[in-house]
C-alpha cells in the first residue's frame, strides 16, 4: 500500500499515470475521466457551492469545481499533492491528514452541499468504509449528496472477473467497493458502472 511518502514521490507523475490507464481502458483507471466528468456536471447542475473533497490528490476534479465558483475544502495525506492542488486553488481550505483516522476538526465543523471522494476510499477496509461514509452524512446540507468514484463493482463476481483479467497488475493492498455488499448499510445508495472496473456510488441526504 502506498503511504504518504509514496504518494509524495508519485505526485509529479500521478495525473500522467492515471491518463495512460484511462486512455488504454485498462485496470485500474478505465472510466476515470468519465466518472470525474459525471460528478462535475452533477455538482454544478445542483447549484452546490460548498464542496468537500476527500483525498483530492493534485486537485484534478476540485480545481475544475473551484474554477466554476465552488468553495473547496479538502483533506489529503500527501503534502506534495496538497502543494500542487493549492497552486491551482489558492483560496481552497486544504488540510493534511490521514482520513482513515477521520476528518480533521476544521472540516467536521462545516456543512457541505456535496462531498466527493474519487479513487481514495479503496484504502479503507469494508468496515472502515461503512463507518466513514456514515460519518459524512451529517456533514451534508439538506438535499446534498455524497459522490464516490472509484474502482468498484456491482457484485463480487464482477470483481473477480476483473481480477482475473488484470492478473499481476491487480493491487492486493487495495479494497474495492462491491455495491451488492455495501448497499445493505445504505439502502438509498445508487450505483452506476462506468467501465469494467470503475463505478460511481452516490447518496443523497
Amino acid at each position: 500500500m502506498l503511504d504518504s511518502k509514496g504518494f509524495d514521490l508519485w505526485a509529479n507523475d500521478y495525473d500522467k499515470s492515471v491518463g495512460i490507464s484511462d486512455e488504454e481502458k485498462t485496470y485500474p483507471f478505465a472510466g476515470y475521466k468519465d466518472i470525474l466528468n459525471a460528478i462535475f456536471c452533477r455538482i454544478l447542475s445542483s447549484s452546490a457551492k460548498k464542496v468537500l473533497d476527500i483525498g483530492f490528490g493534485t486537485g484534478t476534479l476540485s480545481s475544475k469545481l473551484y474554477e466554476n465558483g465552488c468553495m473547496i475544502f479538502g483533506q489529503d495525506f500527501s503534502e506534495n499533492m496538497i502543494e500542487a492542488a493549492q497552486k491551482k486553488m489558492p483560496d481552497a481550505k486544504l488540510f493534511c491528514g490521514d482520513f482513515s483516522k477521520g476528518l480533521l476538526k476544521p472540516l467536521t465543523e462545516q456543512k457541505y452541499d456535496a462531498i466527493v471522494a474519487t479513487y481514495s476510499l479503496h484504502h479503507l477496509t469494508d468496515e472502515q468504509k461503512e463507518i466513514f461514509i456514515k460519518s459524512l452524512v451529517p456533514l451534508l446540507n439538506d438535499g446534498g449528496s455524497i459522490y464516490i468514484g472509484d474502482v468498484a463493482f456491482s457484485s463480487r463476481t464482477e470483481l473477480e472477473k476483473c481480477r482475473n483479467i488484470a492478473g499481476e497488475e491487480w493491487d492486493e493492498d487495495e479494497i474495492y467497493f462491491v455495491f451488492d455488499e455495501i448497499k445493505k448499510a445504505f439502502p438509498k445508495m445508487r450505483f452506476e458502472q462506468f467501465s469494467a472496473c470503475a463505478g460511481l456510488l452516490s447518496l443523497e441526504k
